[in-house]
């Protein structure tokens, strides 16, 4: 339960980093092209995590990527490039509350990914919450209901919180990995595959100082928000985090008042409320049941404080480290989540 908590408290500083990003970039976009934009944020991102790597240096052990993800690598990069322009081409067309709250729509995604292809558990009230929050997701996107028209805008923010759906189930299968090295990865692959975009497109002219504000943008929204994410994941899965991770399009909201003085319109009222209601309904979620593990072999860091790693060692082992090591067939119940220790099947009343 400690370490739960602890991965809650992650996901929850993930949420209020990418906060910022979407009113920040709506200002910045007024200075710098769309696409170079996306590629200096994952540059930021990239380059800023990797500083924070050299400082760190080797104190703390961790899971090396390995050949073994390599696919799941390369599709978080490729997904990242494409969530992340159309992200700023919809938030460059429409409003910066309007794109932060419409981000909420990555829950579902993330979750209906984990479900049919992941196998994931989603329970009762996470479908509760996911019909809520596509209902409020429909409502934004809708631009006129007189007439039924729909937000051009609102219609890029879904189809960024898609791809980003697919890319949290990818980085659930690396989360056991060291959580630094794929923001380097996620931060360099997607940014310099943005910046070719935006060279092809003759977008790479910005004034030195804005160039600066999006990287360092980039550091805080995306390199800490995905570091802190990550962290989380390894404890409460994907959609568990996702839902966490909810705040943060509030945030926004928030902020976009701040900065623009905007007056919200009715209907973007009651999808947030729609919205609060449906994150509270995950959040609220609890999972508890008889369940097995197989036996695997695998390397991550760890402590000997658990359920599931009792191994011993040579020396003494006292703080967390990493080291491959080997888990028997065991069965027992307690409350968990889906993380990559707990990847089993489930009866109908397994989660509530």
């Amino acid at each position: 339960m400690r370490d739960k908590r602890t991965a809650i408290l992650y996901a929850v500083l993930a949420a209020a980093c990418y906060g910022i990003s979407v009113p920040v970039t709506k200002l910045l976009l007024n200075e710098v092209p769309p696409v170079l934009m996306a590629a200096l944020l994952y540059l930021g991102a990239g380059a800023g995590m990797g500083a924070v790597n050299l400082i760190r240096g080797s104190k703390i052990r961790e899971a090396k990527i390995t050949g073994k993800e390599l696919p799941y690598t390369i599709g978080i990069i490729a997904l990242d490039i494409a969530a992340s322009i159309f992200l700023i081409f919809g938030i460059s067309m429409t409003t910066a509350a309007t794109a932060s709250l419409m981000n909420n729509f990555e829950i579902v995604a993330t979750a209906m990914i984990a479900l049919a292809v992941f196998k994931e558990a989603v329970g009762r009230r996470a479908w509760i919450a996911i019909i809520l929050i596509t209902a409020a997701s429909i409502t934004l996107s809708v631009e006129d209901f007189g007439t039924l028209s729909i937000s051009s805008g609102a219609i890029f923010v879904l189809l960024a919180c898609i791809c980003w759906g697919l890319e949290n189930n990818f980085t659930r299968m690396l989360s056991l990995k060291n959580p630094l090295q794929i923001v380097m990865i996620k931060g360099l692959g997607a940014g310099f595959g943005s910046l070719i975009i935006a060279a092809a497109l003759s977008e790479l002219s910005v004034d030195l100082i804005f160039l600066m504000l999006s990287l360092l943008l980039g550091f805080l929204s995306f390199g800490l928000s995905v570091y802190f994410y990550i962290r989380a994941q390894r404890q409460l899965g994907a959609a568990r985090t996702s839902a966490y991770y909810a705040f943060a399009p509030f945030v926004g909201a928030g902020l976009s008042f701040m900065f623009f003085g905007q007056q919200f319109a009715v209907s973007f009222w009651i999808a947030l409320t729609v919205m609060v209601v449906g994150t509270c309904f995950v959040v609220s979620e609890k999972h508890i049941h008889p369940h097995i593990h197989e036996a695997v072999a695998h390397e991550h860091r760890h402590s000997h404080g658990d359920e599931h790693h009792g191994h011993s060692h040579g020396p003494s082992m006292e703080m967390s480290h990493s080291h491959m090591h080997s888990h028997l067939r065991s069965a027992h119940m307690h409350e968990h989540t889906p993380d990559l220790h707990h990847v089993h099947t489930h009866g109908k009343s397994a989660a509530k």
